[in-house]
């Protein structure tokens, strides 16, 4: 992905108080700053006052940020090390918001010049010769943010630059900085540049970054341009790719001031926490539903038939947390025509619509349909779902018992104790279920320890059921058959 501003992005318009002349920026007292003097100042105005530095980053409060502020402070480029989906790149983009709202640059420069600091002869020529009377504009923090995903075919004409053969038809000669076409490097001069991936990069690219870091100049075919770029490098990279072994050149490395370890959610409050952040969820998802997913992702993560090099993003419980919500949808969208269509069509004599709330039940569809997000260890070819399937019982199994432990759940076992059986499944309404099951001794706790209240809706009461019924089963207290509908039968053990 290469990214200076995002397709069909409307620019923010600058404030009409601003000075709109050299002279009045400098009558303004406008000091020139450096865009590492920039974040540093503007990072210890907010340490100062208490603002969140880092909006939306969960998890990294003691661990990643304070080593992430020590290298903005001590104005080093720095490298984001960590499996893939620990929010490199969410941590990466935030840094912008750490920059002046807005910045005065020269008119037309692609370089996004300070007028007080102008590198290039045509800008300083256009500055000593306009002077105070030079028109300047106005650069938001958002235009100030370059990325590039690296990829084995990216170029050091992307990157840097390269030479326009157009420019030198014209006449003008290899030496003059006009006849350069820049790259996105250049072009986030006065910002933040990120490359995703880096050890993803060839080595001859690796080198252009390098004479970056190094001099903060560039060289474009053979020549070298000295620009003194003003920027903040910030990369991110495999671990297991960012060694001598891997595929980054070691000059490189050490050109980095500050190299940071990223990780996981360290507990599962953390990874519940990013759940309920990101997760954009189409019905509701009670919190035991969503606390299976979380030890879910946990559990995958640290299970043996997983490869360990490549992680599991934490967008697995993301999509999966999305994924039980369309489910439930699906269930609500497809009662509702079921009963339309028993009741003939008619308008007014459909029966209450069931609301779209996810049980249990909705999360085995996740074994399926997220396989694609892990990478199991080459013996478990074949079996990733019943891998997968084996995992998610074993969350369900302790939550069930974090969440009800304690509790006298004979209520529930009395309901098939004189071989009934208790029928639930996809396509199962609530009040089908609170109709099997009837009143239960015990239930309102069971509810209140699940955090459904003290007066949950019918769908949310069906989803509690399930629950218990379901972990009832997995600590083989209750018995349970999967009929060749579909649906699920909870009923004594023998």
């Amino acid at each position: 992905m290469d990214r200076v501003t995002a397709p069909n992005q409307v620019l923010p318009v600058p404030p009409a108080d601003l000075p709109s002349t050299l002279g009045a920026l400098r009558a303004a007292g406008h000091q020139y700053r450096t865009v590492k003097q920039e974040l540093r100042d503007n990072l210890l105005a907010r340490m100062g006052s208490g603002e969140d530095r880092f909006p939306g980053i969960v998890g990294y409060e003691d661990t990643v940020l304070p080593e992430v502020e020590r290298a903005l402070l001590a104005g080093h480029d720095m490298v984001l090390l960590g499996e893939r989906g620990q929010g490199k790149t969410r941590l990466i983009r935030s840094l912008g918001a750490l920059l002046d709202g807005w910045t005065p640059v020269v008119p037309g420069s692609v370089l996004n010049e300070h007028p007080m600091h102008p590198i290039t002869p045509a800008s300083r020529a256009l500055v000593e010769s306009a002077g105070d009377d030079l028109p300047i504009g106005w650069l938001h923090r958002s235009m100030r943010y370059g990325e590039k995903l690296a990829t084995p075919d990216t170029s050091v004409g992307d990157l840097i630059g390269d030479v326009d053969p157009i420019r030198l038809a014209q006449g003008r000669t290899l030496g003059d900085p006009e006849t350069i076409h820049f790259g996105l490097v250049p072009r986030t001069n006065r910002g933040i540049f990120a490359v995703n991936e880096l050890p993803d990069l060839a080595e001859r690219i690796q080198v252009a970054l390098l004479n970056v870091l190094e001099e903060r100049d560039i060289q474009v075919r053979g020549y070298q341009l000295r620009l003194p770029l003003d920027l903040l490098l910030v990369a991110s990279a495999n671990p297991e790719d960012y060694t001598n072994r891997g595929r980054i050149i070691t000059p490189l490395k050490d050109r980095f001031g500050a190299e940071i370890r990223t990780h996981y959610p360290l507990d599962l409050g953390l990874e519940l926490a990013l759940i309920r952040q990101e997760a954009d969820l189409v019905a509701v998802v009670p919190e035991h539903v969503l606390e299976v997913l979380a030890r879910f992702a946990r559990d995958v993560r640290e299970s043996p038939s997983v490869d360990p090099r490549s992680g599991v993003s934490a967008r697995f419980a993301i999509a999966a947390a999305e994924t039980v919500a369309a489910a439930a949808l699906r269930r609500s969208g497809l009662l509702a025509g079921a009963s339309a269509s028993a009741s003939g069509g008619g308008a007014g004599s459909a029966s209450r619509p069931e609301a779209p709330v996810a049980r249990i039940g909705d999360t085995v569809s996740v074994t399926s349909t997220l396989r694609g997000k892990v990478e199991f260890e080459s013996g478990e070819e074949g079996r990733e779902i019943e891998v997968l399937a084996h995992l998610l019982r074993t969350a369900t199994a302790e939550t069930f018992r974090a969440r009800l432990a304690g509790l006298d759940l004979s209520g529930f076992t009395a309901i098939v104790a004189e071989g009934g059986a208790v029928e639930t499944g996809e396509l199962v309404s609530s009040a089908e279920l609170l109709r099997q099951v009837g009143t239960v001794p015990g239930l309102a706790k069971v509810l209140d320890r699940l955090g459904l209240g003290d007066a949950p809706s019918p769908e949310e009461a069906a989803a509690g059921i399930e629950f218990v019924l379901e972990g009832l089963h997995l600590t083989r207290r209750l018995g349970k058959d999967v009929t060749d509908s579909g649906r699920t039968v909870y009923g004594d053990r023998d």
